[in-house]
């Protein structure tokens, strides 16, 4: 692209702005500029002026059932039976959604790449792994692991796990891809300049990784070695258990296409999504989209109607996410405290929300579905989610519930 063509594009967009430093930069930022502008999905327009109502108010929303932790033990044997057999026949991959950066860690890198260790180093994409090639032991075959990067870590990540070895997998069973980046804007629409040769640019939500994963050709890899499932879970959780043979064989038995890990919720308005019925169709209402109401009703026993919180950890059947991928997904708009450049020529993160990111989330395909089985687990197990660096939700009461699990650190 050059400059008299961006320049009428952003005269169009009414975002010419993005040119204001162009004069002053050396020729390698010019064009570090321009590719980024000729890159930018305009999609948040539409977005901006005709957003999607998710508060969940015009929606028939409705309890589900789900599979309880009493019933799971009674057919444990049963399920784990069925999960082994499939992962032993290669039907079974699992996909990391790791595009995020640990920023509210305090660090500069991939989250997966943030060390969790006291008396040594343990990272947490290594204590995934640690799962993960348990259950490989245990069926006596490899799990294929596909790795959803994005442009701010991807070479980070790809160089982090060559470093470690890719944590004792084989190389050709761990494949990267990228994730879409959208860019932010401020409360007037405008895109925000992160640096004076870049627009603020930010991971588009985990919604599309399975589109991305087939624009990376990828499927074809899924095709050739047999895959029918495949296992997507969040890299902020150190105790997700992965290709689990009880959850693959509960959701295999079941038929439907997703299966759902999920914990009862502890408090009404809990930071977890929440698994319920749309009409006929399953659905999830984000923590933070579900009216006061609905968060706080009870059943006759007093416990919350909507229990469900999914932890991230779903099983989605390959056929179905290849017959749904065309399938437009809610954009979520979510104000956010955006680093930028100043007036000052120095970029720095605000200390309060500045603009907004439009995001797309894993949860929303689980509707497309159109069935799903919820899967209870237990939280001190499963769940130690790491999105603060104290306090709640954070690298204290992980570390806390790895070593209540008998995990060294």
């Amino acid at each position: 692209m050059t400059y008299e063509q961006a320049k009428a594009l952003l005269e169009e967009k009414g975002q010419t702005h993005l040119l204001k430093y162009y004069d002053e930069l050396s020729q390698e930022s010019k064009e570090k500029l321009l590719k980024a502008i000729e890159g930018l999905n305009w999609s948040f327009e539409e977005d901006l002026k005709n957003p999607v109502d998710l508060s969940g108010k015009d929606r028939v929303i409705s309890p589900i059932s789900g599979l309880r932790l009493a019933e799971i033990e009674k057919r444990k044997a049963e399920f784990e039976k069925i999960g082994v057999e499939a992962i032993k026949q290669g039907k079974v991959a699992a996909v990391l959604l790791a595009g995020g950066m640990g920023t509210r860690l305090g660090v500069d890198g991939p989250k997966g790449a943030y060390d969790i260790g006291v008396t040594k180093p343990l990272y947490i994409f290594e204590a995934q792994m640690q799962h993960l090639k348990g259950v490989c032991q245990q069926c006596g075959v490899t799990v294929p692991l596909y790795i959803m990067t994005s442009d701010k870590n991807h070479e980070q990540t790809v160089s982090f796990w060559k470093e470690h070895d890719y944590f004792g997998y084989v190389e050709s069973d761990v494949k990267f891809f990228k994730q879409d980046m959208a860019p932010a804007v401020d409360y007037e629409g405008k895109i925000i300049l992160e640096t004076k040769d870049m627009p603020a640019l930010s991971p588009n939500g985990n919604g599309g990784w399975f589109a991305s994963l087939q624009r990376a050709g990828l499927c074809e890899d899924l095709h050739a070695r047999g895959v029918e499932w495949l296992n997507i879970y969040a890299v902020d959780n150190i105790l997700q258990r992965i290709a689990d043979p009880v959850f693959v064989g509960a959701t295999i038995d079941s038929g439907v296409n997703c299966g759902a890990k999920v914990i009862c919720k502890t408090e009404p308005k809990e930071k977890v999504g929440v698994l319920c019925m749309d009409g006929d169709q399953p659905d999830i209402i984000e923590y933070y989209e579900l009216t006061d109401e609905m968060a706080n009703m009870r059943d006759e026993n007093g416990d919350l109607v909507y229990l469900y919180g999914v932890i991230m950890n779903y099983l989605f059947r390959l056929s179905k996410l290849e017959e749904i991928v065309d399938k437009k997904i809610p954009v979520h708009i979510v104000e956010k405290k955006i680093e930028c450049l100043y007036e000052d020529g120095v970029t720095r993160k605000p200390e309060k929300e500045n603009g907004k990111k439009f995001e797309t989330l894993a949860v929303d395909l689980v509707k497309l579905t159109g069935s799903v089985l919820p899967f209870e687990v237990v939280r001190e197990k499963e769940f130690a989610p790491i999105k603060n660096k104290t306090g709640v939700d954070s690298v204290e009461s992980a570390r806390e519930y790895w070593k209540g699990n008998g995990f060294d650190l």
